[in-house]
């Protein structure tokens, strides 16, 4: 692999002060002419008007670090170079003062033998103020898409011939299917018109990995958009075309590893770039056959009040598999270059959140002073980090506001709730008795008060790593109608995977990842079924996919669902009962799983409702709320004061 050199950047900015030490003229100059001699500098641009006033650049060039680099430029400041192990890298300190202008600049490098290499760098204003990056709440639902399985919006991107994976095949699950960019916005109307207020695309980066590289989670170049996903201006498109549609672009990024064909990876700047890195080094060309350091995958290490050192370490230093090297965060480079890249996104697409993969197996130190970098610079921002726990106690240790008894606070405004997730299936599936069925829902949502703020919690149906919920719930469309009402109705914010309001399944092979990531009917020419447009779906799909729309759409306006108070009432005879409260709206969630159709009201006597005309929200019927109500029979009734 050629040897390149980066340019790394901490989370701050780029500044150049003038010759005059009170002084800096706020003009900036005009370049002639730019110039790239240098081959990678990271981050590849960046912005004025920063909390954070320091920028670290990571600049990897044939021998650069023997280079004397040196900045001219109004508000900026050359602070420091530095020499890494490989001589193919230098790491450039830089400070930016609140008045550096926007502009373009020079990094001139002088090496020993005179030879001088010029590297335009650009400062750019930034389009929009920190506080109008507002982040995913509990306002929205998430629809999270695997890209390369959505839809095929651009055929010609689909191969390239410098990539390790070449080829498109749709009938192999673990090949690329050739989705895209493009696919995704061209559908955004049918992403609105469902009631969906923030797409999250499993990663779009480039993963130069010789198979399954469809899945994106081993990156290759983190500054880099993968060319079968598109570009960077298609990739910006998307933001800018969701934003119209008042949908938010959650990007899913990974601080904990990256893809063994990585190009750092045979020229690793430091001793210490990556974990277990000796080992790696001393057996690189036959390193798939090597004995590697794995993960124990233990995460209760980061909260056990007993656990071993070893146990710790192997957890957040393991690789997560031996195709994933994993980052050294412990490494203040490394550090810096993962927060740095996080913000540069951020601003590169406008971003509407970020979502974290594998939370708790990097560097725990490290991974909240990430977080608070981030929403020190962006205060209305937020923040998803998977934690894929049962245990709410474990779950909520990750949350902000948590107070943890050995101190340790995330800077994370939202985890995942695999526990909630598992609960609703449970309950659904299991027969009633004292301790099961639909008592796990109430005992669950009981656990609560180990959370700082519930209602910022992410739970779901199901997601890209996990069977879909139809197949969980044994193909029983009703159970499905009433776990989709109650992760939409929780004190949450949701996600739901696509593919889900067509009662999309992985019955061939429950559990089979591939098959979870199946192709989105109607996203490619020539498929005979299409979602977008109903075109060939079954009757029970059709019902399914105007079910989760009515609830989508009623939702996107329901202050009750979003912020309001909720009372629920223990389950008898298989009924359960959850109110959601917000001054004069009132949503009551059912759910039967019995026959009966006449429920007594006289338990539920606390909330106020008698004598009230409520509407069913998915059928518009309105009835008066009386000592006996009609419900619907194994299935689920939702009903709202709010008639128009």
């Amino acid at each position: 692999m050629k040897k390149k050199i980066y340019l790394f950047a901490f989370f701050g900015f780029l500044f150049l002060t003038s010759c005059q030490e009170n002084h800096i003229n706020t003009d900036a100059p005009e370049l002639s002419e730019t110039s790239n001699d240098v081959e990678r500098v990271e981050p590849p641009n960046w912005w004025v008007g920063f909390e954070n006033t320091q920028l670290q650049l990571l600049v990897n060039h044939p021998n650069i670090g023997r280079a004397e680099a040196s900045v001219l430029y109004p508000g900026v400041t050359l602070k420091k170079a530095h020499q890494a192990k490989s001589p193919n890298y230098v790491f450039l300190d830089l400070e930016i003062s609140d008045k550096a202008p926007a502009g373009k600049f020079n990094i001139v490098f002088k090496t020993p033998e005179g030879k001088e290499l010029k590297q335009t760098y650009e400062l750019k204003s930034r389009e929009k103020s920190a506080e109008e990056y507002v982040g995913f709440n509990s306002s929205d639902v998430l629809y999270l898409i695997t890209p390369d399985r959505f839809a095929n919006g651009n055929s010609k991107n689909d191969v390239f011939e410098s990539l390790n994976e070449k080829k498109i095949n749709r009938k192999d699950d673990y090949a690329r299917h050739g989705g895209d960019i493009t696919g995704i916005t061209n559908h955004l109307d049918y992403i609105q018109e469902m009631g969906f207020t923030a797409v999250w695309p499993s990663p779009l980066l480039t993963n130069d990995m010789p198979g399954q590289s469809y899945h994106g989670y081993a990156m290759t170049d983190f500054y880099e958009v993968d060319p079968r996903f598109g570009t960077l201006e298609e990739y910006r498109k998307l933001a800018n075309e969701g934003h119209k549609r008042g949908i938010k672009l959650i990007m899913d990024q990974v601080a904990n590893h990256c893809g063994l064909e990585h190009w750092w990876m045979r020229d690793l700047p430091f001793s210490d770039w990556v974990n277990y890195q000796e080992n790696y080094e001393n057996n690189i060309d036959n390193w798939n056959n090597s004995v590697n350091q794995n993960t124990n995958h233990r995460r209760t290490a980061n909260q056990d009040s007993y656990a071993s050192q070893v146990d710790k370490n192997r957890l957040s230093q393991g690789w997560f598999v031996s195709g994933m090297p994993d980052l050294n965060q412990r490494n203040p480079f490394m550090a810096n270059y993962i927060t740095q890249n996080s913000i540069w996104w951020i601003e590169t697409l406008g971003l509407g959140g970020i979502r974290q993969d594998t939370y708790p197996y990097p560097d725990k130190e490290f991974m909240s002073n990430w977080a608070g970098a981030i929403m020190k610079e962006y205060p209305n921002f937020n923040i998803v980090g998977e934690e894929w726990s049962y245990n709410p106690l474990l779950i909520s240790y990750w949350q902000d506001g948590k107070v943890n008894k050995d101190g340790y606070d995330s800077n994370l405004r939202s985890t995942m709730d695999f526990a909630m997730q598992s609960l609703v299936v449970q309950a659904l599936n299991e027969e009633e008795s004292w301790d099961k069925g639909l008592v796990k829902i109430y005992e669950g949502l009981a656990n609560d008060f180990a959370y700082y703020n519930p209602k910022d919690i992410m739970v779901f149906p199901d997601n890209h790593d996990m069977s879909r919920i139809f197949t969980q719930l044994k193909g029983n469309i009703p159970n499905t109608k009433m776990a989709l009402s109650t992760y939409l109705t929780l004190p949450r914010t949701p996600q739901i995977y696509y593919g889900t309001e067509i009662l999309m399944d992985d019955f061939k092979k429950p559990g089979d990842h591939g098959l979870i990531r199946t192709d989105f009917p109607g996203g490619w020419n020539g498929d005979t079924v299409n979602a977008f447009t109903g075109e060939g779906l079954s009757a029970d799909q059709k019902d399914m996919q105007s079910f989760l729309k009515t609830l989508l759409n009623y939702r996107k306006s329901s202050k009750a669902i979003h912020v309001g108070k909720t009372i629920h009432f223990a389950p008898r005879e298989g009924i359960y009962v959850m109110f959601r409260m917000y001054e004069d709206e009132i949503v009551t969630i059912i759910l039967n799983k019995s026959d009966v159709t006449q429920v007594e009201t006289g338990i539920v006597a606390e909330i106020g409702l008698e004598g009230k005309t409520v509407k069913d929200i998915i059928t518009g019927k309105e009835m008066i709320f009386k000592d006996e109500i009609t419900i619907n029979p194994n299935g689920v009734t939702l009903l709202t004061t709010k008639l128009k």
